[in-house]
Protein backbone atom coordinates (compact mmCIF):
# COMPACT_ATOMS: atom_id res chain seq x y z
CA UNK A 1 0.00 0.00 0.00
CA UNK A 2 3.02 2.78 1.29
CA UNK A 3 4.41 2.07 -2.79
CA UNK A 4 0.99 2.74 -4.55
CA UNK A 5 0.59 5.72 -2.17
CA UNK A 6 3.86 6.87 -2.91
CA UNK A 7 3.21 6.39 -7.42
CA UNK A 8 -0.03 7.59 -6.74
CA UNK A 9 1.34 11.35 -5.03
CA UNK A 10 4.05 11.31 -7.68
CA UNK A 11 1.06 10.84 -10.37
CA UNK A 12 -0.72 13.70 -8.91
CA UNK A 13 2.44 16.16 -8.47
CA UNK A 14 2.91 15.27 -11.89
CA UNK A 15 -0.34 15.70 -13.61
CA UNK A 16 -1.66 18.97 -11.51
CA UNK A 17 1.53 20.82 -12.44
CA UNK A 18 -0.54 20.37 -16.14
CA UNK A 19 -0.49 23.60 -18.08
CA UNK A 20 1.97 25.45 -16.16
CA UNK A 21 4.92 24.24 -18.06
CA UNK A 22 6.62 26.54 -20.55
CA UNK A 23 5.34 25.84 -23.78
CA UNK A 24 8.04 24.96 -26.57
CA UNK A 25 7.47 24.00 -29.74
CA UNK A 26 8.62 20.48 -30.12
CA UNK A 27 11.85 20.20 -32.81
CA UNK A 28 11.95 17.30 -35.02
CA UNK A 29 14.95 18.78 -36.57
CA UNK A 30 17.63 20.17 -34.98
CA UNK A 31 19.60 20.81 -38.16
CA UNK A 32 17.08 22.60 -40.16
CA UNK A 33 17.55 26.37 -40.40
CA UNK A 34 14.63 28.42 -38.70
CA UNK A 35 13.42 30.65 -41.75
CA UNK A 36 11.42 33.69 -40.13
CA UNK A 37 8.39 35.36 -41.84
CA UNK A 38 10.30 37.83 -43.54
CA UNK A 39 13.09 35.83 -45.06
CA UNK A 40 10.23 33.47 -46.27
CA UNK A 41 8.39 36.71 -47.90
CA UNK A 42 12.16 37.95 -49.22
CA UNK A 43 12.36 34.32 -51.04
CA UNK A 44 8.83 34.48 -52.68
CA UNK A 45 9.63 37.88 -54.17
CA UNK A 46 13.42 36.81 -55.26
CA UNK A 47 11.93 33.56 -56.10
CA UNK A 48 8.50 32.63 -57.24
CA UNK A 49 8.30 32.07 -61.04
CA UNK A 50 4.91 33.85 -61.27
CA UNK A 51 6.67 36.91 -60.50
CA UNK A 52 9.28 36.58 -63.84
CA UNK A 53 6.48 37.60 -66.37
CA UNK A 54 5.81 40.58 -64.71
CA UNK A 55 9.48 41.90 -65.47
CA UNK A 56 9.78 40.01 -68.87
CA UNK A 57 6.83 42.09 -70.33
CA UNK A 58 7.70 45.26 -68.45
CA UNK A 59 11.23 45.14 -70.00
CA UNK A 60 9.31 44.13 -73.52
CA UNK A 61 7.31 47.39 -73.20
CA UNK A 62 10.74 49.40 -72.44
CA UNK A 63 12.25 47.37 -75.74
CA UNK A 64 9.26 48.67 -77.80
CA UNK A 65 9.62 52.16 -76.76
CA UNK A 66 12.79 52.16 -78.33
CA UNK A 67 11.92 51.24 -81.49
CA UNK A 68 9.24 54.36 -81.54
CA UNK A 69 12.10 56.34 -82.70
CA UNK A 70 13.02 54.48 -85.47
CA UNK A 71 12.57 55.36 -89.30
CA UNK A 72 11.12 53.20 -92.28
CA UNK A 73 13.87 52.25 -94.42
CA UNK A 74 14.11 53.86 -97.53
CA UNK A 75 13.14 52.98 -100.39
CA UNK A 76 15.45 52.27 -103.78
CA UNK A 77 13.98 51.71 -107.61
CA UNK A 78 15.83 51.28 -110.79
CA UNK A 79 13.58 51.35 -114.21
CA UNK A 80 13.07 53.51 -117.33
CA UNK A 81 11.82 57.57 -117.46
CA UNK A 82 9.80 58.26 -120.72
CA UNK A 83 11.42 55.62 -123.23
CA UNK A 84 9.22 54.44 -125.91
CA UNK A 85 7.52 50.84 -126.63
CA UNK A 86 9.49 47.85 -128.67
CA UNK A 87 9.45 48.19 -132.55
CA UNK A 88 8.65 52.35 -132.47
CA UNK A 89 10.20 53.85 -135.26
CA UNK A 90 12.68 56.64 -133.72
CA UNK A 91 13.26 59.89 -135.13
CA UNK A 92 15.85 61.46 -132.73
CA UNK A 93 18.46 60.11 -130.08
CA UNK A 94 17.02 62.16 -127.60
CA UNK A 95 13.58 59.99 -127.82
CA UNK A 96 14.63 56.77 -126.49
CA UNK A 97 14.47 57.80 -122.99
CA UNK A 98 16.31 57.24 -119.81
CA UNK A 99 17.32 54.92 -117.24
CA UNK A 100 16.09 55.92 -113.65
CA UNK A 101 17.33 55.42 -110.45
CA UNK A 102 14.79 56.59 -107.56
CA UNK A 103 15.45 56.80 -103.54
CA UNK A 104 12.82 57.54 -101.35
CA UNK A 105 12.48 58.00 -97.25
CA UNK A 106 9.81 58.70 -95.26
CA UNK A 107 10.57 61.27 -92.59
CA UNK A 108 8.74 60.77 -89.61
CA UNK A 109 7.47 63.90 -87.36
CA UNK A 110 9.69 63.72 -83.98
CA UNK A 111 6.09 64.58 -82.14
CA UNK A 112 4.65 61.42 -82.63
CA UNK A 113 7.30 59.76 -82.20
CA UNK A 114 7.60 61.13 -78.58
CA UNK A 115 4.25 60.59 -77.92
CA UNK A 116 4.18 56.87 -79.26
CA UNK A 117 7.75 56.59 -76.74
CA UNK A 118 5.78 57.75 -73.84
CA UNK A 119 2.71 55.49 -74.39
CA UNK A 120 5.10 52.36 -74.33
CA UNK A 121 7.05 52.94 -71.52
CA UNK A 122 4.01 53.71 -69.66
CA UNK A 123 2.89 49.89 -70.49
CA UNK A 124 5.78 48.55 -68.33
CA UNK A 125 4.53 51.01 -65.43
CA UNK A 126 1.26 48.63 -65.77
CA UNK A 127 2.70 45.58 -66.28
CA UNK A 128 5.42 46.06 -62.85
CA UNK A 129 1.77 47.42 -61.28
CA UNK A 130 0.53 43.79 -61.97
CA UNK A 131 3.23 42.50 -60.17
CA UNK A 132 2.76 44.08 -57.13
CA UNK A 133 -1.13 42.46 -57.72
CA UNK A 134 0.57 38.90 -57.93
CA UNK A 135 3.41 39.77 -54.87
CA UNK A 136 0.53 40.80 -53.00
CA UNK A 137 -1.29 37.56 -53.09
CA UNK A 138 1.66 35.64 -52.74
CA UNK A 139 2.53 37.51 -49.66
CA UNK A 140 -1.15 36.94 -48.16
CA UNK A 141 -0.68 32.95 -48.72
CA UNK A 142 2.56 32.50 -47.59
CA UNK A 143 1.67 34.77 -44.11
CA UNK A 144 -1.75 32.43 -43.89
CA UNK A 145 0.47 28.98 -44.42
CA UNK A 146 2.97 30.35 -41.74
CA UNK A 147 0.68 31.34 -39.01
CA UNK A 148 -1.18 28.20 -39.57
CA UNK A 149 1.82 26.39 -39.28
CA UNK A 150 2.07 28.41 -35.82
CA UNK A 151 -0.91 27.36 -34.28
CA UNK A 152 -0.40 23.85 -35.44
CA UNK A 153 3.21 23.72 -33.26
CA UNK A 154 0.73 25.23 -30.22
CA UNK A 155 -1.30 22.38 -31.01
CA UNK A 156 1.78 19.69 -30.86
CA UNK A 157 2.91 21.03 -28.40
CA UNK A 158 -0.34 20.41 -25.99
CA UNK A 159 -0.86 17.02 -27.37
CA UNK A 160 2.86 16.15 -26.59
CA UNK A 161 1.52 17.09 -22.94
CA UNK A 162 -1.61 15.34 -22.84
CA UNK A 163 0.18 12.38 -24.25
CA UNK A 164 2.88 12.21 -21.40
CA UNK A 165 -0.46 12.73 -18.93
CA UNK A 166 -2.54 10.24 -20.17
CA UNK A 167 0.34 7.69 -19.91
CA UNK A 168 0.49 8.41 -16.33
CA UNK A 169 -2.90 7.79 -15.94
CA UNK A 170 -2.95 4.44 -17.58
CA UNK A 171 0.20 3.13 -15.24
CA UNK A 172 -1.30 4.25 -12.55
CA UNK A 173 -4.96 2.54 -13.29
CA UNK A 174 -2.88 -0.72 -14.19
CA UNK A 175 -0.96 -0.24 -10.72
CA UNK A 176 -4.09 0.22 -9.39
CA UNK A 177 -6.18 -2.25 -10.92
CA UNK A 178 -4.93 -5.37 -9.35
CA UNK A 179 -5.25 -3.65 -5.78
CA UNK A 180 -8.66 -3.75 -6.41
CA UNK A 181 -8.22 0.60 -5.86
CA UNK A 182 -9.05 0.78 -9.17
CA UNK A 183 -12.09 -0.73 -12.24
CA UNK A 184 -11.19 -2.44 -15.59
CA UNK A 185 -12.93 0.12 -17.03
CA UNK A 186 -10.42 3.22 -16.16
CA UNK A 187 -7.99 1.42 -17.46
CA UNK A 188 -9.67 0.89 -21.04
CA UNK A 189 -10.99 4.60 -20.95
CA UNK A 190 -7.24 5.79 -20.47
CA UNK A 191 -5.87 3.33 -23.28
CA UNK A 192 -8.56 5.05 -25.54
CA UNK A 193 -8.10 7.97 -25.03
CA UNK A 194 -4.19 7.62 -25.92
CA UNK A 195 -5.65 5.67 -29.12
CA UNK A 196 -7.55 9.21 -29.65
CA UNK A 197 -4.45 11.48 -29.49
CA UNK A 198 -2.63 9.02 -31.50
CA UNK A 199 -4.69 10.21 -34.44
CA UNK A 200 -4.91 13.77 -33.59
CA UNK A 201 -0.77 13.87 -33.27
CA UNK A 202 -1.11 12.28 -36.61
CA UNK A 203 -3.02 14.87 -38.30
CA UNK A 204 -1.10 17.74 -36.55
CA UNK A 205 2.27 16.68 -38.01
CA UNK A 206 0.71 15.39 -41.57
CA UNK A 207 -0.81 19.56 -41.37
CA UNK A 208 2.20 20.67 -40.46
CA UNK A 209 3.80 18.83 -43.17
CA UNK A 210 1.37 20.41 -45.79
CA UNK A 211 2.05 23.81 -44.77
CA UNK A 212 5.89 23.13 -44.64
CA UNK A 213 5.17 22.20 -48.71
CA UNK A 214 3.01 25.31 -49.62
CA UNK A 215 5.60 27.56 -48.37
CA UNK A 216 8.45 25.47 -50.30
CA UNK A 217 6.40 25.82 -53.04
CA UNK A 218 6.04 30.01 -52.66
CA UNK A 219 9.79 30.15 -52.10
CA UNK A 220 10.34 27.79 -55.27
CA UNK A 221 12.52 25.61 -53.20
CA UNK A 222 12.62 21.54 -53.04
CA UNK A 223 9.18 20.65 -51.84
CA UNK A 224 10.25 18.67 -49.23
CA UNK A 225 13.23 20.80 -47.96
CA UNK A 226 13.30 20.66 -44.45
CA UNK A 227 13.21 24.02 -42.56
CA UNK A 228 11.49 25.51 -39.41
CA UNK A 229 9.58 28.43 -38.43
CA UNK A 230 9.98 31.43 -35.81
CA UNK A 231 7.65 30.43 -33.37
CA UNK A 232 7.40 33.74 -31.32
CA UNK A 233 6.38 35.12 -33.88
CA UNK A 234 2.69 37.20 -33.44
CA UNK A 235 1.08 38.79 -35.89
CA UNK A 236 0.42 42.71 -35.86
CA UNK A 237 -3.16 43.85 -34.90
CA UNK A 238 -4.72 46.32 -37.28
CA UNK A 239 -5.09 49.32 -35.79
CA UNK A 240 -8.85 49.79 -35.18
CA UNK A 241 -8.83 53.58 -36.79
CA UNK A 242 -10.97 52.76 -40.35
CA UNK A 243 -8.87 54.07 -43.31
CA UNK A 244 -9.89 56.55 -46.06
CA UNK A 245 -10.52 55.83 -49.54
CA UNK A 246 -7.15 57.75 -49.90
CA UNK A 247 -5.51 55.74 -48.06
CA UNK A 248 -6.69 52.39 -49.06
CA UNK A 249 -6.06 53.79 -52.82
CA UNK A 250 -2.45 54.13 -51.78
CA UNK A 251 -1.52 51.00 -50.65
CA UNK A 252 -4.08 48.71 -52.21
CA UNK A 253 -2.08 47.44 -55.30
CA UNK A 254 -5.16 46.55 -57.75
CA UNK A 255 -5.64 50.15 -57.09
CA UNK A 256 -2.55 51.15 -58.46
CA UNK A 257 -2.22 49.48 -61.47
CA UNK A 258 -5.69 50.41 -62.26
CA UNK A 259 -4.14 54.10 -61.66
CA UNK A 260 -1.15 53.24 -64.19
CA UNK A 261 -3.98 52.13 -66.58
CA UNK A 262 -5.73 55.74 -66.39
CA UNK A 263 -2.03 56.82 -67.02
CA UNK A 264 -1.23 54.63 -70.07
CA UNK A 265 -4.37 55.09 -72.03
CA UNK A 266 -4.13 59.26 -71.26
CA UNK A 267 -0.61 58.72 -72.94
CA UNK A 268 -2.40 56.73 -75.73
CA UNK A 269 -4.79 59.65 -76.12
CA UNK A 270 -2.38 62.05 -76.26
CA UNK A 271 -0.45 59.74 -79.41
CA UNK A 272 -3.71 60.12 -80.66
CA UNK A 273 -4.12 63.38 -80.74
CA UNK A 274 -0.34 64.41 -82.29
CA UNK A 275 -1.60 61.97 -85.27
CA UNK A 276 -3.34 65.15 -86.69
CA UNK A 277 0.49 66.65 -87.55
CA UNK A 278 1.93 66.04 -90.97
CA UNK A 279 4.44 63.37 -91.68
CA UNK A 280 7.28 64.02 -94.51
CA UNK A 281 8.56 61.82 -97.17
CA UNK A 282 11.46 63.22 -99.63
CA UNK A 283 12.21 61.69 -103.10
CA UNK A 284 15.37 61.90 -105.77
CA UNK A 285 15.54 60.19 -109.09
CA UNK A 286 18.28 60.57 -111.29
CA UNK A 287 17.86 59.98 -114.67
CA UNK A 288 20.52 58.93 -117.22
CA UNK A 289 19.68 59.37 -121.54
CA UNK A 290 19.57 56.41 -123.30
CA UNK A 291 21.21 58.50 -126.51
CA UNK A 292 24.92 58.64 -125.02
CA UNK A 293 27.22 61.47 -125.19
CA UNK A 294 26.34 62.16 -128.84
CA UNK A 295 22.85 63.66 -128.14
CA UNK A 296 24.11 65.99 -126.44
CA UNK A 297 21.25 65.53 -123.92
CA UNK A 298 22.39 66.48 -120.02
CA UNK A 299 21.68 63.78 -117.37
CA UNK A 300 18.61 65.06 -115.18
CA UNK A 301 17.41 64.56 -111.92
CA UNK A 302 13.94 65.25 -109.52
CA UNK A 303 14.07 66.12 -105.98
CA UNK A 304 10.76 66.31 -104.20
CA UNK A 305 9.92 67.07 -100.36
CA UNK A 306 5.59 65.74 -99.28
CA UNK A 307 3.70 66.26 -96.41
CA UNK A 308 1.03 64.53 -95.48
CA UNK A 309 -2.28 66.21 -94.20
CA UNK A 310 -4.28 63.91 -91.68
CA UNK A 311 -6.13 66.83 -90.85
CA UNK A 312 -8.89 65.69 -93.70
CA UNK A 313 -11.99 64.39 -92.56
CA UNK A 314 -11.60 61.00 -94.43
CA UNK A 315 -8.42 60.54 -92.41
CA UNK A 316 -8.90 62.16 -89.03
CA UNK A 317 -12.10 59.93 -88.75
CA UNK A 318 -10.06 56.95 -87.17
CA UNK A 319 -7.76 58.97 -84.83
CA UNK A 320 -10.83 61.08 -83.15
CA UNK A 321 -12.66 57.93 -83.23
CA UNK A 322 -9.88 55.85 -80.81
CA UNK A 323 -9.64 59.47 -78.70
CA UNK A 324 -13.13 59.52 -78.16
CA UNK A 325 -13.08 55.67 -77.10
CA UNK A 326 -9.76 55.93 -74.57
CA UNK A 327 -11.92 58.99 -72.84
CA UNK A 328 -14.87 56.81 -72.53
CA UNK A 329 -12.97 53.68 -71.31
CA UNK A 330 -11.02 56.11 -68.34
CA UNK A 331 -14.34 57.40 -67.48
CA UNK A 332 -15.54 53.96 -67.06
CA UNK A 333 -12.28 53.26 -65.07
CA UNK A 334 -12.59 55.95 -62.62
CA UNK A 335 -16.18 54.82 -61.66
CA UNK A 336 -14.95 51.25 -61.49
CA UNK A 337 -12.00 52.95 -59.14
CA UNK A 338 -14.59 54.86 -57.03
CA UNK A 339 -16.58 51.59 -56.57
CA UNK A 340 -13.63 49.26 -55.39
CA UNK A 341 -12.66 51.72 -52.56
CA UNK A 342 -16.14 51.85 -51.33
CA UNK A 343 -16.57 48.40 -51.38
CA UNK A 344 -13.09 48.14 -49.61
CA UNK A 345 -14.02 50.42 -47.32
CA UNK A 346 -16.87 48.44 -46.27
CA UNK A 347 -15.33 45.27 -46.00
CA UNK A 348 -12.14 46.81 -44.04
CA UNK A 349 -14.93 48.21 -41.65
CA UNK A 350 -16.67 44.81 -40.88
CA UNK A 351 -13.13 42.85 -40.40
CA UNK A 352 -12.19 45.21 -38.14
CA UNK A 353 -15.26 44.90 -36.09
CA UNK A 354 -14.68 40.94 -36.49
CA UNK A 355 -11.38 41.19 -35.34
CA UNK A 356 -12.10 43.31 -32.72
CA UNK A 357 -14.37 40.29 -31.41
CA UNK A 358 -12.58 37.25 -32.10
CA UNK A 359 -9.84 39.27 -29.91
CA UNK A 360 -12.13 39.86 -27.13
CA UNK A 361 -13.00 36.05 -26.74
CA UNK A 362 -9.55 35.47 -27.14
CA UNK A 363 -8.65 37.26 -23.91
CA UNK A 364 -11.54 35.41 -22.04
CA UNK A 365 -10.44 32.10 -23.03
CA UNK A 366 -7.05 33.42 -21.62
CA UNK A 367 -8.24 35.28 -18.42
CA UNK A 368 -11.16 33.52 -17.08
CA UNK A 369 -12.66 30.29 -19.27
CA UNK A 370 -9.32 28.64 -19.33
CA UNK A 371 -8.21 28.98 -15.82
CA UNK A 372 -11.72 28.63 -14.78
CA UNK A 373 -11.53 24.89 -15.83
CA UNK A 374 -7.78 24.03 -14.73
CA UNK A 375 -8.99 24.84 -11.25
CA UNK A 376 -12.06 22.73 -11.97
CA UNK A 377 -9.18 20.21 -12.55
CA UNK A 378 -6.91 21.23 -10.10
CA UNK A 379 -9.93 20.75 -7.56
CA UNK A 380 -11.10 17.01 -8.74
CA UNK A 381 -7.23 15.92 -8.57
CA UNK A 382 -7.35 17.10 -4.85
CA UNK A 383 -10.65 15.28 -4.18
CA UNK A 384 -9.01 12.17 -6.00
CA UNK A 385 -5.91 12.50 -3.98
CA UNK A 386 -8.24 12.63 -0.44
CA UNK A 387 -9.63 9.26 -1.66
CA UNK A 388 -12.90 11.76 -2.59
CA UNK A 389 -13.07 11.54 -5.81
CA UNK A 390 -12.81 8.45 -8.78
CA UNK A 391 -10.02 8.91 -11.56
CA UNK A 392 -13.09 8.75 -14.30
CA UNK A 393 -14.30 12.30 -13.01
CA UNK A 394 -10.56 13.35 -12.97
CA UNK A 395 -10.31 12.56 -16.90
CA UNK A 396 -13.62 14.17 -17.32
CA UNK A 397 -12.05 17.11 -15.90
CA UNK A 398 -8.90 17.26 -17.92
CA UNK A 399 -11.03 16.52 -21.08
CA UNK A 400 -12.79 19.48 -20.43
CA UNK A 401 -9.84 21.80 -20.41
CA UNK A 402 -8.35 19.76 -22.87
CA UNK A 403 -11.20 20.29 -25.38
CA UNK A 404 -11.19 23.92 -24.25
CA UNK A 405 -7.83 24.16 -25.32
CA UNK A 406 -8.42 23.20 -28.71
CA UNK A 407 -11.49 24.98 -29.05
CA UNK A 408 -9.18 28.29 -28.00
CA UNK A 409 -6.39 27.29 -30.57
CA UNK A 410 -8.73 26.66 -33.30
CA UNK A 411 -9.90 30.74 -32.28
CA UNK A 412 -6.80 31.68 -32.49
CA UNK A 413 -6.13 30.09 -35.65
CA UNK A 414 -9.41 31.97 -37.29
CA UNK A 415 -7.99 35.17 -35.26
CA UNK A 416 -4.14 34.94 -37.59
CA UNK A 417 -6.78 34.05 -40.70
CA UNK A 418 -8.71 37.22 -39.74
CA UNK A 419 -5.97 39.34 -39.90
CA UNK A 420 -4.16 37.81 -43.00
CA UNK A 421 -7.60 38.52 -44.58
CA UNK A 422 -7.62 42.12 -43.79
CA UNK A 423 -4.41 42.65 -44.90
CA UNK A 424 -4.69 40.88 -48.60
CA UNK A 425 -8.37 43.04 -48.33
CA UNK A 426 -6.55 46.11 -47.85
CA UNK A 427 -3.13 45.83 -50.02
CA UNK A 428 -5.06 43.49 -52.57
Amino acid sequence: MLRINLILILFLLTIRSYGQIPVRPERRSGTAPVLPLDSVLVRIDLNNPLLKPFGSRAAAARAYAEGARSWMAPMVGVGTFMAPYPAQMIMDERDKGFGMVSVEQDIPNPVKQRATRVFQQSKAAVEEAGRGVTLNRLRSDAKQLYFDWLVLEKRRVVLAENRRILQLMKKLADIRYPYQQGSLGNVYKAEGRLYELDNMVTMTEADIERKRIGLNTLMNRPRTEPFRIDTTLRPVEPQPALPTTEEIGQVRSDIRRMDRQILSMQAGIEAQKVQARPDFRIRFDHMQPFAGVKSMMPTQFTLMGMISIPIVPWASRMYKAEIKGMQQDIEAMRYEREGMLNETQGMVAQMLTDIRTMRTQLDNYEQRVIPTLRKNYDTQVIAYEQNKGELPVVIDAWETLNMTQMDYLTRLGDYYRMIVSYERELEK
